[in-house]
Protein backbone atom coordinates (compact mmCIF):
# COMPACT_ATOMS: atom_id res chain seq x y z
CA UNK A 1 0.00 0.00 0.00
CA UNK A 2 1.22 3.34 -0.63
CA UNK A 3 0.95 6.37 1.07
CA UNK A 4 1.63 9.96 0.58
CA UNK A 5 1.13 13.64 2.14
CA UNK A 6 -1.72 15.81 0.37
CA UNK A 7 -1.52 19.81 1.78
CA UNK A 8 -4.78 21.73 2.17
CA UNK A 9 -5.16 24.81 3.70
CA UNK A 10 -3.95 24.84 7.38
CA UNK A 11 -2.83 20.96 7.20
CA UNK A 12 -1.41 17.90 5.80
CA UNK A 13 -3.81 15.05 5.02
CA UNK A 14 -2.24 10.83 4.70
CA UNK A 15 -3.11 9.50 1.43
CA UNK A 16 -3.27 5.74 1.08
CA UNK A 17 -3.45 3.85 -2.27
CA UNK A 18 -3.94 0.10 -2.95
CA UNK A 19 -4.84 -1.85 -6.16
CA UNK A 20 -4.07 -1.16 -9.62
CA UNK A 21 -6.23 0.47 -12.30
CA UNK A 22 -8.90 3.69 -12.32
CA UNK A 23 -9.09 5.73 -9.18
CA UNK A 24 -12.00 4.95 -6.60
CA UNK A 25 -12.56 7.34 -3.65
CA UNK A 26 -13.22 5.26 -0.97
CA UNK A 27 -13.83 7.46 2.46
CA UNK A 28 -14.00 6.29 6.20
CA UNK A 29 -16.21 6.92 8.89
CA UNK A 30 -16.51 9.04 11.95
CA UNK A 31 -13.21 9.08 13.65
CA UNK A 32 -12.32 6.08 11.28
CA UNK A 33 -9.66 5.64 9.10
CA UNK A 34 -8.42 4.23 5.65
CA UNK A 35 -8.22 0.83 7.36
CA UNK A 36 -12.37 0.61 7.28
CA UNK A 37 -12.74 1.12 3.62
CA UNK A 38 -9.67 -1.30 3.11
CA UNK A 39 -11.55 -4.07 5.22
CA UNK A 40 -14.40 -4.30 2.52
CA UNK A 41 -12.39 -2.86 -1.18
CA UNK A 42 -12.11 -6.05 -3.94
CA UNK A 43 -9.32 -7.16 -5.25
CA UNK A 44 -8.41 -7.63 -8.68
CA UNK A 45 -11.31 -5.33 -10.21
CA UNK A 46 -9.30 -3.14 -12.09
CA UNK A 47 -9.52 0.16 -9.88
CA UNK A 48 -6.73 1.45 -7.14
CA UNK A 49 -8.89 2.47 -3.67
CA UNK A 50 -7.59 5.86 -2.37
CA UNK A 51 -8.58 7.12 0.98
CA UNK A 52 -7.80 10.31 2.07
CA UNK A 53 -7.84 10.29 5.69
CA UNK A 54 -9.69 13.37 6.96
CA UNK A 55 -8.71 16.32 9.01
CA UNK A 56 -8.35 15.04 12.86
CA UNK A 57 -8.33 10.80 11.58
CA UNK A 58 -5.85 8.53 11.31
CA UNK A 59 -2.51 10.43 10.98
CA UNK A 60 -4.30 13.65 9.48
CA UNK A 61 -3.74 17.12 10.60
CA UNK A 62 -6.69 18.86 12.11
CA UNK A 63 -5.55 21.82 11.03
CA UNK A 64 -6.19 25.68 12.13
CA UNK A 65 -8.23 27.69 9.06
CA UNK A 66 -11.31 25.32 8.25
CA UNK A 67 -13.94 24.42 10.68
CA UNK A 68 -14.49 20.18 11.56
CA UNK A 69 -17.25 19.70 8.56
CA UNK A 70 -18.51 17.03 5.95
CA UNK A 71 -17.90 20.19 3.87
CA UNK A 72 -14.64 20.63 4.38
CA UNK A 73 -14.21 17.30 4.22
CA UNK A 74 -15.76 17.26 0.44
CA UNK A 75 -13.84 20.38 -0.26
CA UNK A 76 -10.68 18.51 0.91
CA UNK A 77 -11.00 15.92 -1.30
CA UNK A 78 -12.00 17.73 -4.44
CA UNK A 79 -8.84 19.31 -3.70
CA UNK A 80 -7.17 16.22 -3.82
CA UNK A 81 -8.68 15.54 -6.55
CA UNK A 82 -7.78 18.23 -8.68
CA UNK A 83 -4.28 17.86 -7.71
CA UNK A 84 -4.32 15.24 -9.48
CA UNK A 85 -5.11 16.33 -12.96
CA UNK A 86 -7.46 13.20 -13.74
CA UNK A 87 -10.95 12.93 -14.97
CA UNK A 88 -13.81 11.74 -12.77
CA UNK A 89 -13.48 8.96 -10.05
CA UNK A 90 -16.11 6.32 -8.45
CA UNK A 91 -16.27 8.07 -5.06
CA UNK A 92 -18.09 6.51 -2.06
CA UNK A 93 -17.71 5.92 1.32
CA UNK A 94 -19.19 4.81 4.62
CA UNK A 95 -21.45 6.46 6.77
CA UNK A 96 -19.76 10.02 6.85
CA UNK A 97 -17.67 8.91 3.97
CA UNK A 98 -21.09 8.28 2.33
CA UNK A 99 -22.09 11.71 3.01
CA UNK A 100 -18.98 13.22 1.83
CA UNK A 101 -19.44 11.36 -1.58
CA UNK A 102 -23.09 12.45 -1.74
CA UNK A 103 -22.23 16.17 -1.56
CA UNK A 104 -19.32 16.42 -4.21
CA UNK A 105 -21.69 13.99 -6.55
CA UNK A 106 -24.42 16.95 -5.77
CA UNK A 107 -22.13 20.16 -5.69
CA UNK A 108 -19.54 18.72 -8.40
CA UNK A 109 -20.65 16.01 -10.28
CA UNK A 110 -17.88 16.08 -13.28
CA UNK A 111 -15.59 14.94 -10.68
CA UNK A 112 -17.94 11.72 -9.77
CA UNK A 113 -17.97 8.92 -12.30
CA UNK A 114 -20.08 6.49 -10.11
CA UNK A 115 -21.10 6.67 -6.37
CA UNK A 116 -21.08 4.57 -3.86
CA UNK A 117 -23.20 5.27 -0.22
CA UNK A 118 -22.65 2.44 1.98
CA UNK A 119 -24.39 2.47 5.54
CA UNK A 120 -25.31 6.18 5.13
CA UNK A 121 -26.29 7.57 8.48
CA UNK A 122 -27.67 10.89 7.13
CA UNK A 123 -30.45 11.32 3.72
CA UNK A 124 -30.50 15.45 3.37
CA UNK A 125 -30.60 17.25 6.87
CA UNK A 126 -27.92 18.20 9.29
CA UNK A 127 -28.29 16.82 12.96
CA UNK A 128 -30.49 13.71 12.49
CA UNK A 129 -31.54 11.46 15.27
CA UNK A 130 -29.81 8.35 15.00
CA UNK A 131 -26.49 10.14 15.19
CA UNK A 132 -27.14 11.58 18.74
CA UNK A 133 -25.64 8.22 20.86
CA UNK A 134 -21.89 10.16 19.30
CA UNK A 135 -23.19 13.77 19.77
CA UNK A 136 -23.95 12.93 23.17
CA UNK A 137 -20.57 10.94 23.75
CA UNK A 138 -18.90 14.06 22.16
CA UNK A 139 -20.65 15.96 24.40
CA UNK A 140 -19.87 14.01 27.81
CA UNK A 141 -16.06 13.65 26.78
CA UNK A 142 -16.14 17.54 26.34
CA UNK A 143 -17.24 18.16 29.79
CA UNK A 144 -15.80 15.21 32.41
CA UNK A 145 -12.56 13.45 32.41
CA UNK A 146 -12.78 10.15 30.47
CA UNK A 147 -13.90 7.44 32.79
CA UNK A 148 -16.92 9.81 34.62
CA UNK A 149 -17.61 10.87 31.17
CA UNK A 150 -17.70 7.12 30.48
CA UNK A 151 -19.60 5.97 33.82
CA UNK A 152 -22.93 8.79 32.93
CA UNK A 153 -22.66 7.16 29.48
CA UNK A 154 -23.32 3.65 30.85
CA UNK A 155 -26.03 4.62 32.40
CA UNK A 156 -27.92 6.31 29.99
CA UNK A 157 -31.38 4.11 29.18
CA UNK A 158 -29.57 4.01 25.90
CA UNK A 159 -27.13 1.87 26.25
CA UNK A 160 -29.63 -0.93 26.86
CA UNK A 161 -31.03 -0.17 23.03
CA UNK A 162 -28.18 -0.13 22.02
CA UNK A 163 -27.12 -3.90 23.35
CA UNK A 164 -30.68 -4.84 22.12
CA UNK A 165 -31.09 -3.22 18.65
CA UNK A 166 -27.50 -2.72 17.83
CA UNK A 167 -24.82 -3.96 19.75
CA UNK A 168 -21.93 -3.39 16.62
CA UNK A 169 -22.73 0.59 17.49
CA UNK A 170 -22.56 0.21 20.88
CA UNK A 171 -19.35 -1.52 20.86
CA UNK A 172 -18.13 1.34 18.12
CA UNK A 173 -19.12 4.23 20.53
CA UNK A 174 -17.17 2.59 23.29
CA UNK A 175 -14.48 2.76 21.81
CA UNK A 176 -14.59 6.68 21.27
CA UNK A 177 -13.46 6.81 24.78
CA UNK A 178 -10.37 5.32 23.78
CA UNK A 179 -9.51 7.45 20.93
CA UNK A 180 -6.30 9.59 21.35
CA UNK A 181 -6.01 12.50 21.44
CA UNK A 182 -9.52 12.77 23.63
CA UNK A 183 -10.63 16.11 22.46
CA UNK A 184 -10.05 16.04 18.46
CA UNK A 185 -12.42 12.72 19.32
CA UNK A 186 -14.88 15.01 21.46
CA UNK A 187 -14.62 18.09 19.21
CA UNK A 188 -15.18 15.50 15.78
CA UNK A 189 -18.28 13.80 17.79
CA UNK A 190 -19.87 16.59 18.47
CA UNK A 191 -19.52 19.16 15.23
CA UNK A 192 -19.83 15.79 12.72
CA UNK A 193 -23.07 14.66 14.44
CA UNK A 194 -24.83 17.72 14.31
CA UNK A 195 -23.96 18.37 10.57
CA UNK A 196 -25.07 17.09 7.16
CA UNK A 197 -24.15 16.87 3.56
CA UNK A 198 -25.90 20.28 3.12
CA UNK A 199 -28.32 18.88 0.39
CA UNK A 200 -31.57 19.07 -1.02
CA UNK A 201 -33.82 15.97 -2.27
CA UNK A 202 -34.03 18.11 -5.10
CA UNK A 203 -30.55 17.92 -6.26
CA UNK A 204 -30.18 14.34 -4.75
CA UNK A 205 -32.73 13.30 -7.37
CA UNK A 206 -30.60 14.87 -10.09
CA UNK A 207 -27.78 12.47 -9.38
CA UNK A 208 -27.11 11.01 -13.16
CA UNK A 209 -24.78 8.28 -13.17
CA UNK A 210 -24.42 4.70 -11.56
CA UNK A 211 -25.31 4.60 -7.73
CA UNK A 212 -24.74 2.02 -5.23
CA UNK A 213 -26.68 2.21 -1.99
CA UNK A 214 -25.30 -0.62 0.55
CA UNK A 215 -27.03 -0.63 3.40
CA UNK A 216 -28.30 -3.68 6.55
CA UNK A 217 -30.27 -4.28 9.54
CA UNK A 218 -29.81 -4.13 13.22
CA UNK A 219 -28.14 -0.40 12.78
CA UNK A 220 -29.50 2.50 14.78
CA UNK A 221 -26.93 4.75 13.86
CA UNK A 222 -27.20 3.80 9.91
CA UNK A 223 -30.81 3.15 9.89
CA UNK A 224 -31.56 0.86 6.48
CA UNK A 225 -34.35 3.28 6.07
CA UNK A 226 -32.07 6.31 4.91
CA UNK A 227 -30.38 3.86 2.69
CA UNK A 228 -33.98 2.82 1.19
CA UNK A 229 -34.92 6.96 1.15
CA UNK A 230 -31.39 7.91 -0.62
CA UNK A 231 -31.60 4.85 -3.45
CA UNK A 232 -35.33 5.86 -3.84
CA UNK A 233 -34.77 9.86 -4.77
CA UNK A 234 -31.40 8.82 -7.22
CA UNK A 235 -32.90 7.67 -10.64
CA UNK A 236 -29.64 5.57 -11.62
CA UNK A 237 -29.75 3.91 -7.74
CA UNK A 238 -29.42 0.43 -6.79
CA UNK A 239 -29.87 -1.01 -3.31
CA UNK A 240 -28.41 -3.54 -1.99
CA UNK A 241 -28.90 -5.13 2.06
CA UNK A 242 -26.02 -7.32 2.76
CA UNK A 243 -25.61 -9.21 6.42
CA UNK A 244 -25.71 -7.39 8.91
CA UNK A 245 -22.38 -6.12 10.72
CA UNK A 246 -23.67 -6.88 14.31
CA UNK A 247 -24.96 -10.59 12.93
CA UNK A 248 -21.41 -11.82 11.62
CA UNK A 249 -19.05 -9.18 11.10
CA UNK A 250 -17.44 -11.97 8.42
CA UNK A 251 -20.20 -12.55 6.54
CA UNK A 252 -20.78 -8.36 6.36
CA UNK A 253 -17.63 -7.99 4.77
CA UNK A 254 -17.72 -10.75 2.19
CA UNK A 255 -21.12 -9.27 1.18
CA UNK A 256 -20.02 -5.62 0.68
CA UNK A 257 -17.03 -7.02 -1.26
CA UNK A 258 -19.46 -9.09 -3.31
CA UNK A 259 -21.79 -6.16 -4.33
CA UNK A 260 -18.99 -3.39 -4.84
CA UNK A 261 -16.83 -6.14 -6.87
CA UNK A 262 -20.44 -6.10 -8.86
CA UNK A 263 -20.61 -2.78 -9.86
CA UNK A 264 -16.80 -2.09 -10.43
CA UNK A 265 -16.72 -4.91 -12.88
CA UNK A 266 -19.50 -3.08 -14.73
CA UNK A 267 -18.27 0.13 -15.09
Amino acid sequence: MKHARHPVAGASLAVYEEGVGMPFVFQHGLCGDQAQPGQVFPADVGFRRITVECRGHGVSEVGAKAALSIATFAADIADYLAAQGSGPAVVGGISMGAAIALRLAVRQPERVRALVIARPAWICDANPANMAPNRIVGELLDHYPIQEARRRFEALPLVKELERDAPDNLASIRGFFNREPIDVTAALLRAISMDGPDVTEAEVSAITVPTLVIGHGRDLVHPIGHARALAGMIPAARLVEITPKADDADAYRADFRAVLSSLLREL
